[in-house]
C-alpha cells in the first residue's frame, strides 16, 4: 500500500433538544460538491481538534462553542484516491447563537435515522449509524 498523505479533519455532531442533527450540503465548486456532511474541517498547524471544531463553526455556521461543550464521540478513517481522511466526531449538545448557512451552503435537522437516504462522503456514512445508536 503506498503512504498516502494523512488528513485530519474535525467534524461536530450537534444535536438539539429533538435529539436531530445538524447536517450541511457541500457548496458548488468544493470536492464532493452536493454531498451532505457533518459540520467541520481540516486542523491547521497544531491547531487542536476542538480549536478546529470552534474555529470552523464559528465560519461555517455563526455559532460559539466552547471545549468544554465538545464530547469526543467516535472516528471515521477513509481513503480516497489520493490521500487518507482520519475524521474524529464530537458531539455537541450546546452552543450560543443559532446555526446559519455563511458560506452558502444548505443545512438541514435530521434525526440519524432518517440519515440513510442522503448522499453523504464515503467516510461520513459510518458515522450516521454511531449516531442512531447514541440517539
Amino acid at each position: 500500500m503506498s503512504n498516502q498523505g494523512l488528513l485530519l479533519v474535525a467534524a461536530a455532531a450537534l444535536v438539539d433538544v429533538d435529539g436531530r442533527v445538524l447536517v450541511q450540503q457541500r457548496p458548488e465548486g468544493k470536492a464532493m460538491a452536493g454531498l451532505w456532511e457533518f459540520p467541520g474541517g481540516k486542523v491547521e498547524g497544531d491547531e487542536s481538534l476542538e480549536q478546529t471544531l470552534i474555529r470552523e463553526l464559528k465560519e461555517e455556521l455563526d455559532i460559539d462553542v466552547t471545549a468544554a461543550c465538545l464530547a469526543p464521540f467516535t472516528f471515521a478513517s477513509h481513503a480516497y484516491d489520493d490521500f487518507r481522511l482520519l475524521m474524529p466526531l464530537f458531539v455537541c449538545r450546546v452552543w450560543e447563537g443559532t446555526p446559519k448557512s455563511v458560506e452558502g451552503q444548505a443545512l438541514q435537522w435530521l434525526r440519524p435515522m432518517r440519515m440513510g437516504d442522503l448522499a453523504m462522503p464515503p467516510a461520513d456514512r459510518p458515522l450516521v449509524a454511531m449516531l442512531r445508536d447514541l440517539l
